[in-house]
């Protein structure tokens, strides 16, 4: 096997470490490693939790034999500062790794290119984008937090086969079957927040929790005053609430949510896209690295007409409702010509015990950052 072919082999084994992570790291970036002499891996290891040892160091930890000599494949570039944790540039430098191969070099500002700077005045050989583009796309949330200062926007719907979510009454449950509510429960259950707007608590009254709990404990994110009676203001104890207020007034007259339990913030915007932005700039200064948006088809809108959806996942019943009063899953302003549609990427289509289950990501230019070439 030559020497690209076990790069990427390897690569693709630290990818896979790395996913382990996926809602109990953030605010930090997933990250695996694996450390390797030549084809025969001696150590792994990933970010298992937020706060705990990093990829480098935990595979260090694990190695079989001293990693003297040994070459490091990493997803994310090692830190040179230190946070929680000390700096991995500086433990691969204490323990003799000869090689270290990156797939990203990390937008992080205290990092940044230092780490690689760091390793290489050490007389360590750095090899930059082996496995960028997966990297890109594991970390894509990370990615956006750290230079957006916005969280990754995923939005979901059910729909019937001719596109309704409620019928003319407004009636909606259930669209979808048990089977892929599961599927939602594990969404709610590794992002930060699960937001919903004003009438979909009114109507729906629903729970917004993950049913078994997940990785996360989501902040439930209302835009909007809800009913003192609903659901979530009843079931504080479980997960938090967030209440979005558009204008002070509003936010003063919900002393008593606060007294509930509840915090309440508001955010001032003209429009609703630039509201949703806004919002989102709030849950950003939070630290908050995943959104899941569940409607309704007003909040869904503003989320595509301000640019912030990320991804999809929809999940269509095999049912028709009809009816033109019936309301359809996106709202806003949305697009003037077909020619400017938002196309979706990577659109993954699954059978879910009869239910069709579509998901995918919205396609945009990829930042500079995200560009790493073989250096």
């Amino acid at each position: 096997m030559n020497q690209q072919a076990i790069d990427e082999r390897h690569m693709q084994r630290a990818l896979e470490l790395a996913k382990r992570g996926e809602g109990r790291v953030e605010p930090n970036p997933m990250v695996g490693c694996v450390l390797a002499l030549g084809e025969r891996v001696i150590g792994e290891g990933w970010h298992e939790r937020f706060g705990d040892g990093h990829a480098e160091v935990s595979a260090l930890r694990a190695a079989s034999t001293p990693a003297a000599g040994a070459t490091a494949y990493v997803t994310l570039e090692p830190c040179c500062h230190t946070g929680k944790t000390p700096p991995c540039s500086k433990a691969l430098i204490d323990a003799g790794v000869a090689r270290v191969v990156v797939a990203k070099r990390d937008p992080f500002p205290k990092v940044d290119g230092g780490g690689i700077a760091e390793l290489r005045a050490a007389g360590v050989s750095v090899d930059l984008g082996v496995g960028a583009e997966a990297a890109t796309n594991l970390m894509a949330p990370y990615l956006k937090l750290t230079t957006a200062g916005r969280p990754w926007v995923i939005a979901k719907w059910a729909m019937t086969l001719d596109g309704k979510i409620a019928t003319r009454t407004g009636s909606s449950q259930w669209i979808s079957n048990e089977a892929s509510r599961r599927i939602v429960h594990g969404l709610r259950g590794r992002v930060d927040a699960v937001l919903a707007g004003r009438r979909t608590v009114i109507v729906d009254d629903p729970l917004l929790t993950a049913r078994p709990a997940g990785a996360r404990l989501a902040t439930r994110v209302v835009l909007g005053t809800p009913p003192r009676d609903c659901r979530l203001l009843k079931t504080i104890e479980q997960a938090p609430v967030l209440i979005i207020a558009g204008e002070p007034a509003e936010a003063a007259s919900l002393a008593w949510a606060e007294e509930a339990g509840a915090e309440v913030a508001t955010v001032q915007a003209e429009g609703n896209p630039d509201r949703f932005a806004a919002v989102m700039d709030e849950l950003g200064r939070r630290r908050m690295t995943n959104v899941l948006v569940e409607g309704g088809a007003g909040v869904l809108g503003a989320a595509l007409d301000a640019g912030q959806v990320d991804e999809v996942h929809v999940f269509v019943g095999p049912k028709l409702v009809g009816g033109q009063p019936s309301p359809s899953p996106i709202a806003g302003a949305g697009v003037e010509a077909m020619a400017g549609a938002i196309a979706v990427s990577g659109l993954a289509v699954e059978s879910v015990e009869g239910d069709a289950y579509l998901h995918g990501r919205v396609s945009r230019g990829v930042p500079h950052h995200t560009q790493d070439k073989v250096v």
